[in-house]
């Protein structure tokens, strides 16, 4: 039987390549019964020649850090390893594996090519039932792109073992804060999804708000105080060029949403004091108006095949979640719990609505079903809000708030079965944020 199959390949974003492969059998059902994580070894990467040492230790702890961050998988110290692993070729010794209770073993290596190149491999064991689990894989790129291949290689572990697609290779776009909370700096920011890499796209002279990815990942629409009132701006990440949308009568745009297809923005409109829902065509400007109601309409979210929008409304007497054709027409209400509803995020699968939701002094990120069945509240606090799904619509990061004059926004995650709270490592406060879809 051969374990590995290489395969290099060079990507168009940072020199990597990302080649896939069908799940094998499954090995964790994640499903609300699931607690108790699967127990797996991660010896350090062989480093195949002296120039590969640093980075092999380096990607085995964001591949550990990956793994063990989804809270369905905990790592054995290898303080409790019988075996080491010196050699990528050298045959597995299950015994010993099985000894210290690891259900999974990945083992990899990494080689430093002379033009500043790295070569990385890696292969996945089912240790009890003493077999590979899928091929072997291999990944090339830049020595600066160490990091992406080792989200890629934490991916496959992950889709392999639970069968599901999975979210480390891509990245957040937020809100960086500043200053005091009563005269906070603003600036649009992004990073990966586990608060590494930040850059800055804008700089804090005005006021940002509301960044959203599109479905390449490759754009930005945010809401800009540039001119005094909210505008809507388009940016690309690559350039970190921006454009206003074309202009629209009314005082202020905001809220804006892409469309599945990335060809149409949905946004809110205020003019006369009302503010409606209305759709723009990306390539010729044309714009339609979905709602006309004496009522507040904003937050909107299409459904990921792109023939619905969930978004909230004021129109019942307080804010509540609904549902309505993306054309346009009569919604239905989905939200019936005490409280009240906003920034609704249907889930990349479609089965479920994220939202914030505000009762008895408190706040909460909670799902519900898309007709507004099941709701289930994930987190309780001073100040949670704003949710935004992982590509693969398991986990939600969103903003956290503590209260008091030094309090400060910071950003969370959490599964949607709410037993995996976790803060996102990063400096400084942040809010706002809006996942991408994995990078190609």
């Amino acid at each position: 039987m051969t374990f590995i199959r290489t395969l290099c390949v060079s990507l168009a974003f940072a020199g990597i390549a990302a080649p896939m492969v069908a799940a094998e059998p499954l090995r964790i059902v994640i499903d609300e019964g699931m607690i108790e994580p699967l127990p797996f070894a991660a010896p350090n990467f062989v480093a195949e020649n002296p120039g590969a040492a640093e980075v092999a230790a380096a990607m085995t702890q964001v591949i550990v850090a990956d793994l063990a961050g989804t809270g369905l998988f905990r790592e054995i110290p290898s303080s409790a390893f019988i075996s080491q692993v010196t050699s990528f070729d050298a045959p597995v010794s299950y015994a010993d594996w099985k000894a210290i209770n690891a259900q999974a073993l990945v083992t990899g290596a990494v080689a430093a090519t002379s033009d500043g190149r790295i070569n990385v491999k890696f292969r996945l064991y089912d240790v009890f039932s003493d077999a590979p689990l899928g091929d072997g894989l291999q990944f090339g790129g830049g020595q600066g792109d160490w990091r992406r291949i080792a989200h890629k290689v934490a991916d496959q572990i992950y889709a392999r073992i639970t069968g599901e697609s999975a979210y480390f290779d891509s990245r957040v776009v937020y809100v960086s804060e500043s200053g005091p909370k009563d005269q906070r700096l603003k600036r649009l920011a992004i990073m990966d999804y586990d608060g590494a890499n930040v850059q800055y796209l804008t700089d804090s002279s005005t006021i940002v708000l509301a960044p959203r990815f599109s479905p390449a990942g490759d754009r930005i629409l945010y809401t800009s105080f540039e001119t005094g009132f909210p505008r809507i701006k388009l940016m690309d990440i690559a350039t970190v060029s921006s454009r206003a949308l074309a202009e629209l009568s009314g005082n202020m745009t905001f809220a804006p949403r892409f469309s599945p297809d990335g060809g149409t923005v949905v946004f809110s409109l205020e003019q006369g004091g009302n503010t409606d829902l209305y759709s723009m065509q990306l390539s010729s400007g044309q714009v339609s108006q979905l709602t006309n109601a004496p009522s507040i309409e904003t937050a909107p979210s299409f459904s990921p095949d792109g023939s619905q929008i969930v978004f909230e409304s004021d129109r019942s007497g307080n804010q509540q979640l609904y549902v309505m054709p993306a054309s346009g027409g009569e919604p239905t209400r989905i939200s019936f719990g005490e409280g009240r509803y906003g920034t609704p995020v249907w889930s990349p699968r479609g089965d479920l609505v994220a939202f914030t939701k505000q009762n008895a002094g408190r706040f909460h990120i909670g799902v519900m079903r898309t007709d507004g069945s099941e709701e289930r509240l994930l987190t309780a606090s001073f100040l949670d809000e704003g949710p935004t799904w992982a590509p693969n619509g398991r986990v939600i990061m969103f903003t956290r708030e503590t209260s008091g004059a030094g309090g400060a926004a910071q950003l969370y995650s959490v599964d949607i079965s709410g037993r995996n709270l976790r803060k996102v490592p990063m400096e400084g406060a942040a809010s706002d944020p809006a996942w991408s879809p994995l990078l190609p």
